[in-house]
């Protein structure tokens, strides 16, 4: 709770209903790489991220900061863009960070974050530098909501799953 209330602080907050905590950002004003810069910062224990593209220097150096800390954070990534030479999907699968790439749709276009199985991000933000400078994007977070989060883990097991391992040796 001690995490959340600081990312409330910095970006937009509205209640929802009793017990809801929820946060939103957008872009190109900085507010929506903030918030999930936030939500990966605020994590104890695991982070799960779906991504369909994977640009954005500030959150894959987030992610890896994160791993490096101990926290067991994971990525499952569209595999036609992950190989596109601006992926950082291979740096952060060579720092360590567990990554599986998914090719069974047209575009696995999933973008959200589940955070110690309790805080979810999601939105239209794609974890890209074009999100953040070029895009009006959104990105919204729901704190302290194990119901959520959980549906959102569960979509996150589905694809992990489904996908194949990327090694450092794949990029």
């Amino acid at each position: 709770m001690r995490g959340s209330l600081f990312i409330l602080s910095v970006v937009f907050s509205v209640s929802a209903s009793a017990g809801d905590n929820i946060a939103v950002g957008f872009s190109p004003v900085g507010s929506a790489q903030r918030l999930i810069l936030n939500v990966i910062a605020g994590a104890g224990k695991t982070l799960d991220v779906a991504a369909y593209e994977f640009t954005s220097r500030p959150v894959a150096d987030a992610l890896i900061s994160q791993s490096q800390r101990g926290v067991a954070v994971r990525l499952v990534a569209d595999e036609k863009v992950s190989h596109d030479r601006h992926s950082l999907v291979s740096l952060l699968a060579c720092s360590g960070v567990p990554v599986r790439t998914d090719d069974r749709y047209s575009i696995m276009h999933n973008k959200f974050i589940v955070a110690d199985g309790v805080n979810t991000e999601t939105g239209s933000f794609n974890y890209t530098s074009s999100a953040e400078k070029r895009n009006a994007e959104n990105a919204l977070a729901v704190f302290d909501n194990k119901a959520v989060a959980a549906e959102y883990n569960a979509e996150f097991e589905r694809l992990w799953n489904e996908s194949t391992p990327l090694t450092c040796q794949d990029k």
